[in-house]
C-alpha cells in the first residue's frame, strides 16, 4: 500500500491537476471558436459553386458532395464586388464562322488536317533568320483564344536576343541535369529514350526565337485590386494550341517544352511579376537541313473518336 499511497500523492500534486482550472476554460474557448468559425464559413454564406443553388446553405451533406471537386474561385471568400470586371455592353449580331482554305467545308477541314498533321517537334534548328513580324502575327492569333470570363490570362514573352537565350539555356540545362539524374523516375527516362533527349538543349540557342508562355494566375483591375482569372491554365493551354497551329501555317517549326523546376528562375530573368507562372517554352524557327524526327504514327480517328 505504501507504493499506492505515493502514486496518489504524486497525482494530487501533478502539474496537470494543479493547472486544470486554467486548462479547462482554454479548451472551452477553443472549441467555441472552432464551432463559430465553421458556422460562419459554411452556414452563413451563399454558395459560389456551379450547379448549387445560391440560396441553399452549405450543409454537411452538401459539403460532402462537394468534397474533392475543383473549385473555381474562393468558396469561403467574403469579398464580393457586384460590378463585373467586363464592361457590360449590348450583344452584337454574329453571322457564324467563315469557311476558309476551300469553299467546301469538308475539303477545308481536310486541308487543315494536312497542315497540322505535318507538324512535328523539332530539336535541331537552322540558323536561317525568321521574320519577327511573322512570329508576332502568330502570337496575335493565339491571343484570339477563348478564356474563362474573357480574362485572357496569358503573357507571351518573345526572346530573340542571343545573350538572353544563352542565359535561359544555362538555367534550363542546370535543372535538367538534376532532373534526369535525380528527379525523374527510371520509367520516365526510359520512356524518353526513343526520342533521344537528354539535359543538353542546343535548340535553345540555335532557334532564332524563343516564346515563353506564362499563365496569369490572377490579374488586376483598374483600381489595382486583384482580379480572378478563372481556368487560367486551361485557357492558356488552348492559346498555346492555337499558336502551334499558326506557326505551322506560317511554315515555322517549334518544340513544346515544359522546363521542370525552371519557372521561377526564368520569370525572374525576364522580370515578370509574381502572378505569372511559366507554362510552356517554344523554340521557333526553321528545321535544320539535317534535322531528323522519330518515325511516329498518330492514332487514327477511329481510336480517338467516340460517337453517340
Amino acid at each position: 500500500m505504501g507504493l499506492l499511497d505515493e502514486l496518489i500523492r504524486a497525482f494530487d500534486h501533478s502539474l496537470i491537476l494543479s493547472c486544470w482550472k486554467y486548462i479547462f476554460p482554454v479548451l472551452v474557448v477553443l472549441y467555441m471558436f472552432i464551432f463559430l468559425y465553421d458556422k460562419h464559413r459554411y452556414g452563413g454564406k451563399k454558395s459560389k459553386i456551379t450547379n448549387v443553388a445560391p440560396t441553399v446553405a452549405m450543409t454537411n451533406e452538401v459539403k460532402e458532395k462537394l468534397d474533392g471537386m475543383e473549385y473555381v474561385g474562393e468558396i469561403d471568400s467574403g469579398e464580393f464586388d457586384p460590378t463585373p470586371v467586363l464592361e457590360e455592353k449590348e450583344h452584337i449580331p454574329f453571322s457564324g464562322a467563315m469557311v476558309t482554305l476551300d469553299s467546301d467545308p469538308l475539303k477545308a477541314a481536310s486541308k487543315f488536317y494536312k497542315i497540322v498533321n505535318d507538324r512535328r517537334s523539332v530539336r535541331k534548328f537552322s540558323s536561317r533568320p525568321v521574320d519577327l513580324a511573322v512570329v508576332e502575327k502568330c502570337i496575335h492569333a493565339a491571343g484570339t483564344s477563348p478564356s474563362g470570363a474573357h480574362t485572357e490570362p496569358w503573357t507571351f514573352c518573345l526572346v530573340s536576343n542571343a545573350d538572353v537565350k544563352e542565359q535561359i539555356r544555362e538555367i534550363i540545362e542546370a535543372e535538367e541535369l538534376v532532373n534526369y539524374q535525380q528527379r525523374m523516375s527510371k520509367q520516365w527516362t526510359t520512356d524518353l529514350r526513343p526520342l533521344k533527349t537528354n539535359h543538353v538543349k542546343e535548340y535553345l540557342t540555335e532557334a532564332p526565337h524563343l516564346v515563353l508562355i506564362f499563365k496569369q494566375t490572377y490579374g488586376f483591375k483598374e483600381d489595382g485590386a486583384k482580379k480572378q482569372h478563372y481556368y487560367n491554365e486551361i485557357s492558356t493551354s488552348i492559346a498555346t494550341g492555337i499558336l502551334l497551329c499558326a506557326l505551322q501555317v506560317a511554315g515555322l517549326n517549334s518544340l513544346v517544352t515544359t522546363p521542370l523546376n525552371c519557372g521561377p528562375a526564368l520569370r525572374n530573368l525576364l522580370g515578370r511579376p509574381v502572378n505569372e507562372k511559366l507554362l510552356v517554352l517554344l523554340p521557333v524557327g526553321y528545321a535544320a537541313e539535317d534535322c531528323t524526327v522519330p518515325d511516329l504514327q498518330r492514332k487514327p480517328v477511329e481510336e480517338i473518336l467516340v460517337k453517340y
